[in-house]
């Protein structure tokens, strides 16, 4: 099962929402107090498992209404993918990955996680 990490930062506070082996599959935005980011948090459990997936890096790119989670390409030619909720916020973003599978399976992860992941603040 995974959970979403609550970590202070020197700029505020933000989560990981890791996956049941313990790998980071997203990160949130910098936050400026815990109430807000819980609602980040609650956000995520609301919006990924319901959301369309919209690949930029395909020829024909079809625009997919929020929530969704958008796949593209990095400067470094690296594939990642953001989550936005229903009003267009990006709530979640994800590492780089070298391999376009990868990335997708990133998203599945991310669907299948967030929804009863649990809240834990770090240390």
């Amino acid at each position: 099962m995974g959970k979403f990490v609550i970590r202070t930062v020197p700029s505020g506070i933000k989560f990981d929402l890791k996956a049941g082996n313990h790998e980071v599959i997203a990160t949130s935005e910098v936050y400026s107090g815990k109430a807000a980011c819980l609602k980040g948090v609650e956000s995520v459990r609301k919006n990924a498992p319901v959301a369309g997936l919209e690949d930029q890096t395909a020829e024909e790119t079809g625009k997919v209404t929020n929530p969704k989670f958008q796949l593209y390409r990095d400067k470094a030619g690296e594939f990642r993918f953001r989550l936005t909720a229903r009003n267009g916020e990006i709530i979640a973003v994800s590492e780089g990955y070298k391999a376009k599978p990868s990335c997708l399976n990133g998203i599945e992860s991310v669907r299948k996680n967030a929804a009863d992941a649990e809240v834990v603040e770090q240390a």
